[in-house]
Order: C-alpha cells, then sequence, then structure tokens
C-alpha cells in the first residue's frame, strides 16, 4: 500500500528525482539575499567555463566570487531568469553561460560535454524569507544554483490537497518576497497525489492557477496508475532534467499584452507563459514522431476551445525547425502555418512571432504575397506563415521544388478549407482540406465536394516530402479520413485529444449547452406557380430555410434578440470583461450589407461591412454610452 502521508510523500518525490541525476541540499546552503545556491552556481561555471573564469578573476582579484555573484543578481532582477538563462551575462568583458542546453546535433563533443555538466538540486523545507525566518517552502528546484520551480505537496488522506496548496500561496506567499517575484521563479506547482496546478506569478489573493494534469476519458483531473500516484508523470517526464531544459529552452515565452485599466487606458503588461500538459505532451510526441518516421506524413490534433491552441501551433513549429535526421540534416527545409481566415492568421502571426527566439526565423506573408511567398519558399525560410487564400500562389512551386521537405500545419482544418481557395492546394498536396463551404458554387454539393477530393487522394496519393499537422476542435468524419491515424477496427482517431468535456471542466470554456435556448422559425410560401412541380423534399427546404435566413427580417430580429440579451445578461459578467461572439452558420451569412445605427438624435452610422466589422462596430457602440436602451436606438440591416 502507498504511504500518502505528506512527508512520505515528499521523500518519494525526492527519491525519483535524485534516481533521475539531482542532487540534494540543505535548506542552509540557500543563500536568502541573493536568491540561490553560491556552491552550485560557482561549481557550474568553473567545470564548463574554466578559462572564462580564470580571465575574471584576473581582473576582479580575490573578491572575484563575490563580485561575479553581486553582478548575477542585479541581472536577473533587471532581466529575470529566464533571459539570464538564455542569453547568460556580462562581467567586465567576460561572457558567462548560466546554462547548456541540448544542442540541435550531436557534432559538437564539447557542448554535449558542457550539456551534461548542467546541475538540478533539489531543497525540501527550504527557509526562503529574511522577513519571516520561520516561513519555509515543501520544496524548490535549483538549476546550477538558480531557483526555477517551487512547489506547495499537500495529502488529501490528512484532509488537505491541491486547493489548499492554492490558498497557501495566495494567502501565505508574500509576492514581494525575492523568491516569490515575478521573473524569478518559472513556475509554482501545488501537487497532491492526483492532481497539480500551476501559476507564473504570483498576486496574492488574485493568483491565477491553472491546471496541469493529463486528463482523460471522463474529462479532467488524471487517470488511475496502478503503479503508483496519478501525478507520477509529472516526476518521471515533466521534472526530468531533458524535459525542464527542454520547456526552458524552447516552451517557456515571455509575451506582452495590451488590457485597459479602469480609465480605459491601454497598458502593456508582460505574461510568462509555462505550458500546460496537454501542449507539452501533444508537441513532445508530434516532434518524436516526425523525427522517427520524417516527412510524408499525417497528424490530426483534436484540440478544444480553450485549449490554448495558437501557442501550441508557434511552439510546434520552431520544434520543427530544429529537427534533424540521424546524419544531422533538417528534416523540414521550412514549416508553412496556413490558417483560413485573416484574422486567425494575424492572431496566429503574431503569436509565433512573440515566441521567436532568433530573430529573421518567421516570415509572415502580407503585402505582395504571391511573389514574398514564393521567395521565401525558394530561399527555405525557416516558419512561413500564410492564408489559405495565399497559399494557392506557390502550390505549383512546392510540387517543383525537389529534394525539399515541408511540413504544413493548418489551423482549423474543419473549416473552410474545401473552398475554391483551397482546391489548388489539394491538387498539389492531397491532403490540406477538408469538408465543404457554403459558400461554394450551388453547383459544387458536399458529396461532389468529398468525391473529387477521394479522386486526388486516389490519383496522387500521399508526397513523401510534405507532412501535415491539422489542428482542430470538432473534427467530421472527412477530417478523420484525411488527417487522422487508422485504427485497427479500421476508423481513425486523431493523434492527438484535448477533449472539449477536460476544457469545460478546467473553466477554460463554458458548457454552451447548459444554456442553449432555440427558436422556432415559421413560414409558408406566399406564393405558388402555375405548374406546381415537386421537388425532393430534403432539398426544397434547405434551399427554402437558407432564404429564410437570409431574409433582412430575420436577420434583423435576430440582432434585437443577441443585443437585448448581451446589455441585460452577458455585459457585466466575468469583472465587465464579457464578450459577445456572433456565430454565423456560414461565409454566405457574412457578406456585405448596410448597417444603420440610428440614436435618438444622433447622426446615424450608415455603411457596408460584414458581421465580423458589425461586431466590432457594435461593442464599440454600445461601451460609448453609459446606460443605452434597446428602445433608444434601431439597428436595421439590409
Amino acid at each position: 500500500m502507498i504511504d500518502v502521508t505528506e512527508p512520505k510523500f515528499e521523500e518519494n518525490i525526492i527519491e525519483t528525482l535524485i534516481k533521475s541525476g539531482y542532487r540534494t541540499r540543505k535548506s542552509a546552503d540557500y543563500d536568502k539575499e541573493q536568491c540561490l545556491i553560491p556552491e552550485d552556481l560557482l561549481e557550474f561555471i568553473k567545470n564548463t567555463q574554466p578559462k572564462m573564469w580564470e580571465k575574471l578573476k584576473k581582473q576582479r582579484g580575490a573578491n572575484a566570487e563575490e563580485g561575479f555573484l553581486k553582478r548575477l543578481t542585479d541581472e536577473i532582477e533587471r532581466r529575470g531568469t529566464l533571459d539570464v538563462l538564455r542569453k547568460g551575462i556580462k562581467d567586465l568583458g567576460c561572457k558567462f553561460n548560466l546554462v547548456y542546453f541540448k544542442p540541435a546535433s550531436t557534432l559538437n563533443v564539447e557542448h554535449m560535454r558542457q550539456y551534461n555538466q548542467n546541475i538540478f538540486t533539489i531543497v525540501r523545507q527550504l527557509h526562503y524569507s529574511t522577513r519571516e525566518p520561520q516561513n519555509t517552502l515543501d520544496m524548490a528546484i535549483f538549476l546550477n544554483g538558480l531557483p526555477i520551480i517551487t512547489m506547495e505537496l499537500k495529502n488529501p488522506l490528512t484532509g488537505q490537497n491541491v486547493e489548499d496548496a492554492i490558498k497557501q500561496y495566495r494567502t501565505r506567499r508574500d509576492p514581494r518576497e525575492k523568491l516569490f517575484k515575478f521573473k524569478r521563479c518559472l513556475s509554482h506547482f501545488t501537487v497532491d497525489p492526483d492532481l497539480i496546478y500551476m501559476s507564473t506569478h504570483l498576486t496574492g489573493k488574485l493568483t491565477e492557477f491553472i491546471p496541469f494534469n493529463k486528463g482523460h476519458n471522463e474529462g479532467a483531473g488524471n487517470p488511475p496508475n496502478p503503479h503508483g500516484y496519478k501525478i507520477s508523470y509529472f516526476l518521471e517526464d515533466t521534472l526530468q532534467k531533458d524535459s525542464i531544459l527542454d520547456v526552458i529552452s524552447n516552451f517557456l515565452t515571455i509575451v506582452k499584452e495590451e488590457e485597459k485599466d479602469s480609465n480605459r487606458r491601454t497598458i502593456i503588461k508582460e505574461k510568462l507563459i509555462f505550458p500546460r500538459y496537454h501542449q507539452l505532451d501533444a508537441v513532445k510526441k508530434l516532434i518524436a514522431c516526425a523525427e522517427e518516421d520524417g516527412p510524408g506524413n499525417n497528424y490530426l490534433i483534436q484540440h478544444s476551445a480553450g485549449s490554448g491552441k495558437s501557442n501550441t501551433i508557434a511552439w510546434l513549429c520552431h520544434h520543427l525547425c530544429g529537427l534533424h535526421d540521424v546524419n544531422d540534416k533538417r528534416i523540414f527545409d521550412s514549416i508553412i502555418v496556413i490558417s483560413d481566415r485573416r484574422v486567425i492568421d494575424k492572431q496566429l502571426r503574431d503569436t509565433v512571432r512573440q515566441f521567436e527566439q532568433v530573430r529573421g526565423t518567421v516570415e509572415t506573408i502580407e503585402r505582395h504575397k504571391s511573389k514574398r511567398l514564393t521567395e521565401a519558399l525558394e530561399l527555405g525560410k525557416d516558419i512561413i506563415v500564410t492564408t489559405i487564400q495565399t497559399f494557392p500562389f506557390a502550390v505549383e512551386l512546392i510540387s517543383e521544388l525537389k529534394g525539399k521537405n515541408f511540413a504544413v500545419v493548418i489551423d482549423e482544418a474543419h473549416s473552410s478549407q474545401t473552398g475554391k481557395s483551397a482546391r489548388s492546394v489539394k491538387e498539389v498536396l492531397t491532403y490540406s482540406s477538408l469538408e465543404t463551404a457554403e459558400d461554394e458554387p450551388e453547383e459544387y454539393d458536399e458529396d461532389l465536394i468529398n468525391a473529387k477530393i477521394e479522386e486526388n487522394m486516389k490519383r496522387r496519393g500521399r508526397l513523401p516530402n510534405v507532412s501535415f499537422f491539422a489542428f482542430t476542435a470538432t473534427p467530421k468524419n472527412k477530417t478523420l479520413e484525411l488527417f487522422g491515424t487508422p485504427t485497427a477496427g479500421g476508423e481513425y482517431e486523431p493523434f492527438h485529444l484535448y477533449s472539449m468535456k477536460q476544457a469545460i471542466e478546467e473553466n477554460f470554456i463554458l458548457n454552451v449547452l447548459e444554456n442553449y435556448t432555440t427558436y422556432k422559425t415559421f413560414f409558408n410560401l406566399s406564393k405558388r406557380i402555375e405548374e406546381d412541380p415537386e421537388y425532393e423534399k430534403k432539398k426544397a427546404i434547405k434551399v427554402l430555410k437558407q432564404y429564410v435566413d437570409l431574409h433582412e427580417h430575420a436577420i434583423d430580429k435576430k440582432t434585437e434578440i443577441m443585443i437585448e440579451h448581451f446589455w441585460n445578461i452577458v455585459k457585466n459578467r466575468i469583472g465587465d470583461k464579457a464578450k459577445g461572439m456572433v456565430v454565423s452558420r456560414s461565409r454566405l451569412h457574412t457578406i456585405p450589407r448596410t448597417i444603420l445605427i440610428q440614436l435618438d438624435s444622433y447622426h446615424p452610422f450608415q455603411g457596408q461591412c460584414t458581421l465580423l466589422q458589425f461586431s466590432k462596430l457594435l461593442r464599440a457602440f454600445l461601451f460609448s454610452f453609459k446606460s443605452p436602451r434597446i428602445g433608444r436606438y434601431s439597428i436595421r440591416i439590409f
């Protein structure tokens, strides 16, 4: 029987990490003022960079160690631990690395030796505070003497769990302490034998913790583990030395986000992003398969809304850039990211670019699209971000670039990419798109489109130089057939799954079906023709319903209902930050229309815009007035 008392739980964690190469130290080895373990740091520097250290000693003399530690702590205060680890520091003209990451190839023997010299240390019951010396932290992990992870452990069998650990961080861990300042540690974890949560920024009672759990068929949480704790994956995978170094080198990201203050002024805030478990797991598994299998394969990643899909795509792209085969040759010459809508493309493009560590890695196609895209492919740019509308300009070129391999990452593979613009992609790349969109010409119904896809697949087969990584939240059968992994039973399944149920239970999205209200639509034909011919019922109803849905009166009423509901019920939720979303059935429902807004005696706005532009206009319009009411203005859509 497993002993899950808190001390035994700590011991088991320590034992697991020691077996993987960690060392242990006592709390007394930790310097509270400098917020590091000096002995580990100096040992690493002297072992990996002896010549540079001797050069510094000549310049600093007897105070070399003291002066170097002071210089390092000042740099961490200014830049943060992540930036110092990635870029190192300079001291009196001497450049020092604070960590060595795994090289992309094995050709550099000296780099591999330095990589293996990294020191991982775990300290149990750490006395971290200069203000309250009696305060202790359950566990802290150090990399070459620098703190990177803190943990609070709890035991449900003695009446405490991760919720108590979260409360402890929020109420008893002062964010002003050096160890808990933003960008000092990379992440703070709350752990019990069943569940894990994490935060990268402690802000007192407002600290946000998010799940770091695997999930399972029943939703959130972790599946049973007959061989130990449910959270054993955290110890045996996430906290392993290679894994942490990979996270620090290739995943952790500081992004800048715009927010509005109480006066509606825009302020810029920094945010440190640590990957959630499913993001880390998906990227690692995709990279492992791509490295082993090479180009010419398809992967379907079914990640629900709320999964952080843009971040996952960005991490995957940057990992694919550094992927080498056994001969140390790059597996993919270029990674092409395709998004099906311009707005998503901008969001995705900005995310991929923010994750860029080496300037020039990401090429975005915004102007002179056909020429720029062609040049980017010919020059072998690492990551090329474009839309499905611009991609057809270069698909023929891809087929002509012999000897080059490509990874094509498709965002929202289920939607528009069966459209007219995507058909030229399919002609060359076979598998780059899926279901039909309603803005296809009438003669292209779904059965005909699918038949054409199948015909192209049969004629061309898989392209040996192209791998597809298709991301979608809602795959249809055709999506699974084109991108999914075959099962023993002859069916298809996604390569990786983060379910909608898990996203709902982890509170990243709401279950909209819980408050789903339907409106019945009644209509009659107002005129009969003389011959009164008969039509196939299914097709006739589809045509009639489409006519009704697009009718001015129907859209006018739906708009009024949405505005009234948003203003009276939704607007004040989530700290007055609630948003509304206009969801249309197809692109036909977003064709330009004239929108007239009349507010009392104010001059009306009148102009051409899409429903997407209208939703933005409406939001700005609503927040321009303190207490508008539906009766004070009118909206007409023509």
